[in-house]
């Protein structure tokens, strides 16, 4: 069985919206979530390097906004497969005319949609059902020593949050407001 898969830009540039396409029959659902093949076009000639699963239990949690500077800049295909969640990609790529802008889409099991996230983004995401599921394919291995991370409530940046804010890491909250300093990749 060959998947399909849709991908629509969106306002901020390699930001990529995915839609599959879901094939059903009696037996229930089969729905492809990647294919580098398929994929080239969004995906390019990145492979996958590394497969994340989240779970965040609590409505009202945000995760991020978390990247990697180079070399270990990282491109990140984002599904929900449990619950629904907020998800927002910020462009940090500093030649960009969109620099410090954001991009936020629910993603949820019941729709067929991911987000692809090109290097040069931050991302987080938000729970808005208990017990949400995120699995992340990234294109370049996790590297502590190349982590960034903003702080979800930074001011320059101003996302509309659907829901009050929740629990967050130590790590996350007590990110600085950006500065001048802040050059991006």
């Amino acid at each position: 069985m060959s998947g399909r898969f849709v991908c629509e830009s969106t306002p901020l540039s390699g930001l990529k919206r995915l839609i599959r396409t879901v094939s059903r029959d009696e037996r229930g659902a089969f729905e492809r979530l990647f294919c580098q093949e398929e994929l080239a076009a969004c995906f390019g000639d990145k492979q996958v390097s590394q497969i994340n699963l989240s779970s965040t239990v609590e409505v009202g949690a945000v995760r991020g906004l978390h990247f990697q500077y180079h070399p270990f800049a990282e491109t990140k295909l984002i599904t929900c497969t449990r619950g629904e969640i907020f998800d927002v990609a910020v462009d940090i790529r500093r030649s960009s005319n969109t620099f410090l802008c954001w991009f936020g889409i629910k993603l949820s099991e019941k729709e067929n949609t991911s987000l692809l996230i090109p290097e040069g983004f931050a991302h987080g995401f938000q729970v808005l059902q208990p017990n949400s599921q995120v699995l992340y394919l990234h294109s370049a291995p996790y590297a502590a020593d190349s982590q960034g991370v903003i702080n979800a409530l930074d001011p320059k940046i101003n996302i509309s949050w659907p829901l009050e804010i929740g629990v967050r890491s130590k790590r996350d909250t007590e990110q600085p407001p950006l500065d001048d300093s802040f050059k991006g990749l």
